[in-house]
């Protein structure tokens, strides 16, 4: 089976590329791996640049490739303590990859000897000199801080780890003329049905796949959300004409565990089926923009703050902790701008 792998910038991250022939085979295998993603685009398969993808594709040699025995044994215990503190699983590989990528840099130090000053050489000769973004970057400190702080001989001084200066990045926000595109593209009506409720709730990904059929409340017109970012149950509106949609969703499907299946019976829909049924919808109407499924959830919030709603309900809706990340919604609104009449039209 020929094949080539290769280190590409993908929308400003390094990413590794997949090259091979149509191969049903090997794209099932590729799906299986942690953030497999299909470029439309670049027609090819791509992950993302981790230690184990580099090694799994011949990369980067192994000596390389892999932290000293001792930090391989300290990223276990790290898996352990985080696993036993109840974080996600998604977290805990996330931190996990994190760190291994600090740890790989000084494979040849002592972990107890490495430094604050070892993370700005770290910043510097590997997260700057690859170009790798400012998020990425930030969770190598959210990693490194917690697990020097569960180390108990070390040099580093935690409270001194410094961030990357945060880029004021604004939501991407559709207009309601646009989602209705969206939202009517579909004939299918659980596709329909998925991409309405992510609008019509300001759902996650992740909180959507994860609905079952009692967590909808027809009585008292709520959905339930169990779980979701933070480990925090809470409870959104259900529209009248969603719930329409559910009923005649739910006689036609006859969801048994999950509201939203896949293939299999039991299992929930996945995640990428999910996005292809977004790409599906975009080309359907000529949408060109890059949307994602959080546009919907940015779109909702920006809607209702347009419409009057109160920041602090939307802030409980999306299960925002702190009021600042709701407040950014303030400044893609269009409510009040729109009514300042600009210099030009008096010319």
């Amino acid at each position: 089976m020929n094949w080539e792998a290769k280190i590409i910038t993908y929308k400003k991250e390094k990413r590794i590329a997949v090259y091979f022939e149509k191969n049903t085979e090997l794209i099932v295998r590729i799906k299986k791996l942690t953030g497999s993603r299909w470029s439309q685009t670049l027609g090819v398969w791509h992950l993302p640049n981790t230690v184990e993808n580099r090694e799994r594709f011949h990369l980067a040699p192994p000596s390389y490739s892999l932290p000293s025995e001792e930090g391989i044994e300290q990223i276990e215990k790290f898996k352990q303590i985080l696993r036993s503190k109840r974080y996600s699983e998604n977290t805990v590989t996330t931190y996990s990859e994190a760190l291994k990528s600090f740890l790989v840099f000084y494979r040849e130090k002592a972990v107890a000897e490495i430094t604050n000053e070892d993370v700005i050489v770290y910043n510097n000769e590997h997260i700057l000199k690859n170009n790798l973004s400012a998020s990425y970057q930030n969770q190598i400190v959210n990693a490194i801080k917690l697990f020097f702080q569960i180390i108990r001989e070390t040099k580093m001084i935690v409270d001194k780890i410094h961030r990357p200066k945060n880029a004021k990045t604004l939501p991407n926000v559709l207009s309601k003329e646009e989602v209705k595109l969206i939202l009517n593209a579909h004939s299918n009506i659980k596709h329909k049905m998925m991409l309405s409720l992510i609008y019509s709730c300001g759902l996650r990904c992740g909180e959507l796949l994860a609905l079952r059929p009692v967590h909808v409340d027809s009585k008292r017109n709520i959905v339930l959300l169990k779980n979701s970012k933070g480990k925090k149950d809470r409870i959104t509106p259900l529209s009248p004409k969603i719930l329409e949609m559910l009923r005649e969703y739910y006689v036609l499907f006859k969801p048994t565990t999950y509201l939203f299946e896949g293939a299999n019976p039991g299992e929930p829909y996945s995640e990428k089926s999910l996005q292809s049924v977004l790409k599906q919808a975009l080309k359907k109407v000529a949408i060109t923009k890059p949307v994602t499924l959080h546009w919907l959830r940015h779109s909702f919030a920006t809607h209702l703050l347009e419409s009057g709603t109160d920041l602090r309900y939307i802030q409980e809706l999306l299960g925002h902790q702190s009021s600042k990340t709701t407040e950014i919604y303030t400044h893609v609104s269009t409510k009040s701008i729109l009514q300042i009449k600009s210099p030009f039209d008096d010319l």
